[in-house]
């Protein structure tokens, strides 16, 4: 296994001339799917092992919640689903239908019987009525969609008042060597399927909702833990 420092990690992303690209378009459905598509055979080996640390602490916090109906946007392949509590009644969406092949094998091989179901569909726009989960928790997804602001709306009609919503995600850092890198790797977005130089903003504008909490993880940083109480 290698292990990179965060310069190194950084370096090891980041294109010539990172400091000055331009910024990036929206991401819309097809590019989304076209990234997800190349990346669902090595998904798990790459992006799964630097997003382990974040994952297990979003699962934690999912688990020690009083709620048993579960909404996991961006379930990919299925990396968190072992990790649920038996007692949580968990469906997963995802826009891959790629993703969602791997993620139904994982539960057939794991027989995990806490995933009720595994459906694709479009986070901003999903078919389930309102209230109808506990918890939502969205993991890496809100830099992937073409509206954040969208995404966020969606989640707070699906979960119940009282329940929560979750979001593990990378914001772009405030400055500094990461920033640049972060931007730099803006127009490469298409290509990743996600945006490196995504804002607090871009999912939030400029006022936090009350309540918001905000947790940085493992590793560098790199990732968010956000809980809104519904």
């Amino acid at each position: 296994m290698v292990l990179f420092s965060k310069k190194g990690l950084l370096a090891f992303l980041a294109p010539p001339e990172c400091a000055t690209a331009p910024p990036v378009s929206k991401l819309d459905a097809d590019a989304v799917r076209t990234a997800y598509r190349r990346q669902a055979a090595f998904y798990d080996a790459a992006f799964g092992r630097i997003s382990r640390p974040a994952r297990l602490r979003a699962i934690d916090v999912i688990n020690s919640h009083p709620g048993t109906r579960v909404l996991e946007v961006g379930v990919g392949t299925g990396l968190a689903l072992p990790m649920y509590s038996r007692s949580k009644r968990v469906t997963g969406i995802d826009l891959s239908a790629d993703m969602l092949e791997r993620a139904r094998a994982r539960v057939q091989a794991e027989g995990l019987s806490q995933v009720e179901a595994l459906l694709e569909q479009d986070a901003e726009a999903t078919t389930f009525p309102d209230a109808s989960f506990d918890i939502a928790a969205s993991m890496f997804v809100a830099s992937v969609v073409p509206h954040p602001k969208r995404l966020l709306a969606e989640l707070r009609r699906i979960v119940r008042p009282g329940g929560v919503v979750l979001f593990v995600n990378h914001f772009v850092a405030p400055g500094g060597i990461r920033r640049a890198v972060e931007r730099g790797l803006a127009p490469l977005s298409h290509a990743l399927g996600w945006h490196p130089d995504f804002s607090h903003t871009d999912l939030f504008g400029d006022e936090h909702p009350a309540g918001v909490t905000f947790e940085e993880m493992a590793p560098f940083g790199l990732f968010t833990l956000v809980q809104m109480p519904r």
